[in-house]
């Protein structure tokens, strides 16, 4: 199916009968929060036209880029399957603060929950989870009055909550437009958060075949 807009402005990148791919915008809720403010969501919108539609994973409500949703409990299954076996891979593009000093490589540095200031998650050499990030520069720039910049291609092995974020914040390169955990120049630096899932390989739930999915960067 070619990339369509369906009701509330929801970007369709992929519809079948066994799942469902969007362009999710930054500022929209994958799922719905608590309160009353808070029931507008991806998932929500999607059921409005889709009603057998699941939820497989999210991203944050800041983050922009696809995002999968199954068809049916079934469909559900498979693919919640396929992301805890790891056999989807997940591609983000971000820009961060400074200029790492090398080319590539990797963040390996365990993630739990930071309780006290919920929803922030924090490292936690104890408690923390396993979570390792791979990354590789795109291009070193400069911004306002030479600000070192990096676009980096990010690739999350694990998938904690907010790794990504704080992975790149404990080594020093936060990015740019992070209310949650960049620094107060950095969270201004940017009008949203520089970050974007763009893309995801996985095997489709009915045949295994791969699939390949994709969404235009945004900055």
């Amino acid at each position: 199916m070619h990339p369509d807009v369906v009701p509330d402005c929801l970007r369709c990148l992929h519809a079948d009968a066994h799942l469902l791919a969007f362009d999710k915008p930054t500022g929209l809720l994958s799922v719905p929060g608590r309160g009353a403010d808070k029931q507008d969501s991806l998932a929500t919108r999607a059921l409005a036209q889709w009603p057998d539609a699941r939820v497989v994973h999210r991203l944050d409500m800041a983050t922009s880029g696809v995002i999968v949703l199954a068809r049916g409990l079934e469909m559900q299954r498979a693919l919640g399957g396929a992301f805890a076996d790891r056999r989807v891979d997940k591609r983000y593009e971000a820009i961060v603060d400074g200029w790492p000093d090398a080319d590539s490589g990797e963040i390996d540095l365990p993630l739990g929950a930071d309780w006290p200031n919920r929803p922030r998650q924090q490292v936690d050499p104890v408690a923390g989870k396993p979570s390792l990030t791979r990354w590789r520069v795109l291009a070193r720039m400069v911004g306002p009055h030479g600000a070192p910049r990096t676009r980096l291609a990010l690739r999350p092995v694990t998938g904690r909550s907010h790794q990504l974020r704080v992975h790149l914040q404990a080594v020093g390169h936060p990015i740019l437009g992070d209310q949650l955990y960049a620094p107060p120049a950095a969270a201004a630096a940017a009008p949203r958060l520089l970050l974007h899932a763009v893309s995801l390989k996985l095997p489709h739930p009915l045949d295994g075949r791969a699939l390949q999915l994709e969404a235009d960067l945004p900055f």
